[in-house]
């Protein structure tokens, strides 16, 4: 079967957030987390800001730059054959002309869609005027157009992660700002935060375009999810975290005990280590 072009791939990205399934899109941090999911059969692979840059050595919040983010998403754009979407965070920068150039990159490095958050920094309560943010997305979806490649931008509310306003307000405020960035062009409309499924069938029901979900512990699983009418489910950071867990387990049991069998307990083999990537 021959490879598709990469406005093949940004069709192919965009037509799984209509159904008839949920869009579950697992985050890598790496090629090798991202060969692990197109392995195990996933349509597209995501990545994640804070795993990227934590495996960088950065913490997350726009402070690994975006050239060594960039460098990441083009590694794994080059290693999948499956599209990739990437996490830009805010889009380093504050102007449409920025975001412009930022959707540049994105597609250079072989993306096919990106996030875009509203929040003006990590842990501030304010968000980005809703008119400029809506100017970044045209701007972001104008550059796609340019290139040939119809970007598919997530774009994304902080609303219910920074808990701003009233807890009765919050839907209708993040409605309000995803219909707004939908108006602007944006492809999927992300409202990360909310688990309850009350408050995820009321965003549904207010949100005029897919919904985009992120997976929190406690929450209703991809299949509850696409009962309710969620398009797409984000798993975030969560895979980098658990792998940072395990290892952590494994340090302290390396140093307090001095055994070894732990490390080799659902290990993955040698070979089929080297066997993700010998077709790259």
């Amino acid at each position: 079967m021959p490879s598709l072009t990469q406005a093949e791939k940004a069709q192919r990205f965009l037509s799984l957030h209509h159904g008839p399934k949920i869009l579950l899109l697992p985050n890598a941090w790496d090629v090798a987390s991202a060969c692990i999911f197109e392995d195990a059969g996933f349509p597209a692979v995501a990545t994640s800001s804070a795993g990227v840059a934590n495996s960088l050595g950065y913490p997350d919040g726009q402070k690994i730059s975006r050239g060594e983010m960039l460098e990441v998403v083009s590694r794994i754009a080059r290693a999948l054959s499956v599209p990739v979407t990437a996490d830009m965070e805010a889009g380093y920068g504050t102007t449409p002309d920025e975001m412009a150039e930022t959707a540049r990159l994105v597609i250079e490095a072989g993306a096919v869609g990106l996030n875009l958050e509203d929040s003006v920094s990590e842990g501030s309560d304010k968000l980005c005027d809703i008119p400029l943010q809506q100017e970044k997305i045209r701007a972001m979806v104008e550059m796609g157009k340019k290139l040939g490649v119809p970007l598919v931008i997530n774009a994304r509310t902080d609303i219910y992660l920074e808990e701003i306003g009233e807890p009765a307000s919050r839907v209708e405020a993040t409605a309000k700002r995803l219909n707004a960035y939908r108006e602007a062009g944006a492809s999927s409309l992300f409202a990360p935060g909310p688990k309850d499924a009350p408050t995820i069938e009321k965003l549904i029901r207010a949100v005029h375009g897919p919904l985009n979900i992120l997976a929190l512990k406690g929450g209703p699983s991809a299949r509850e999810l696409e009962k309710l009418g969620v398009a797409r489910v984000s798993i975030g950071s969560g895979p980098m975290r658990a792998s940072m867990g395990l290892t952590s387990r494994l340090a302290k049991h390396l140093r307090d005990v001095g055994t070894f069998d732990p490390m080799f307990e659902g290990q993955m083999t040698y070979i089929d280590a080297n066997r993700l990537f010998e077709r790259h």
